[in-house]
């Protein structure tokens, strides 16, 4: 069996001291060292941000897109080549900013992908300002004054609109977070994990002393994620007291099972050779 060390790249990571991102690496590694993966196993689809870089230190095939758009570049490569263990990871101001659309309609279609999302509450890499789930009031370089809207909620949206896996972990959690991954790797479905990323110099409010305090496993209190009103109301529960591991899963076809071109073989095992064009010309006239 591998080793965690054997998915690292030549290159050591360049966060800053502290930073949530190295808490997520290892959990990967370890992840993937539980589910026995060859290097060769994995593609993984990186967003722009601080967790963006995370594509330079881990030896697996993967795929550097750009802002927003992890989980289309993720679902057209599962959809190509469903042998592969897919997994889309970005920021919180990548995937539920200008990419929010895109994990709406992945959650709906249940694609067999899994999607991490590295939350610290602010936009690091750009030193500092308001994202997508920033609590309202706080304050930045971009909202001097407190932000004014509501945060988003990753978790209650992704099981509203369809997810079949629906899980928070922390990056001070490393075991745990490891854990969580394997399950949602093994998970036959679209597998969501918001993970709180302590980001220690851009938001030192949110950091691991907050997290440390705050933090209870649901396994701990006998949570059936089975029982979809009772996930979503501990999604909604983010205060004094905040739950991490697994919200909600449910067993459903995913959108691979569904669809009559991809169900029997990817289509990266199609012989384009093997397809009469008169034949598929033929057939659209038929229709």
């Amino acid at each position: 069996m591998k080793d965690n060390k054997s998915f690292n790249t030549y290159q050591t990571p360049s966060w800053c001291p502290g930073c949530g991102n190295f808490g997520i690496w290892y959990a990967l590694k370890n992840a993937f060292t539980e589910l026995n993966f060859d290097n060769s196993d994995v593609c993984m689809v990186f967003g722009i941000g601080c967790s963006g870089n995370l594509s330079n230190f881990l030896k697996v095939y993967g795929f550097h897109g750009i802002h927003g758009r992890t989980l289309p570049v993720a679902s057209g490569i599962r959809l190509a080549n469903h042998s592969l263990n897919v997994i889309a990871t970005s920021g919180e101001g990548d995937g539920l900013g200008i990419g929010l659309g895109h994990f709406i309609h992945t959650c709906r279609r249940n694609i067999d992908i899994t999607y991490i999302i590295h939350d610290n509450r602010v936009y690091g890499l750009t030193t500092g300002q308001t994202s997508p789930t920033s609590p309202t009031g706080f304050q930045s370089k971009s909202t001097p004054f407190g932000v004014i809207e509501e945060p988003i909620n990753p978790l209650a949206l992704a099981i509203i609109q369809g997810a079949t896996f629906v899980a928070r972990g922390y990056s001070g959690e490393i075991e745990h977070l490891s854990s969580l991954i394997v399950q949602a790797v093994k998970h036959k479905g679209f597998s969501v994990i918001d993970v709180l990323q302590p980001c220690v110099t851009f938001n030192p409010n949110y950091s691991y002393p907050f997290y440390n305090h705050r933090v209870y496993k649901l396994e701990d209190i006998g949570h059936n994620p089975e029982d979809k009103e009772k996930a979503i109301s501990y999604a909604l529960d983010y205060g004094d007291k905040i739950p991490i591991g697994v919200f909600y899963r449910v067993s459903k076809p995913t959108y691979e099972d569904k669809s009559e071109e991809l169900k029997d073989k990817p289509l990266a095992e199609y012989d384009i050779l093997d397809i009469s064009i008169s034949d598929l010309i033929e057939e659209i006239r038929e229709s």
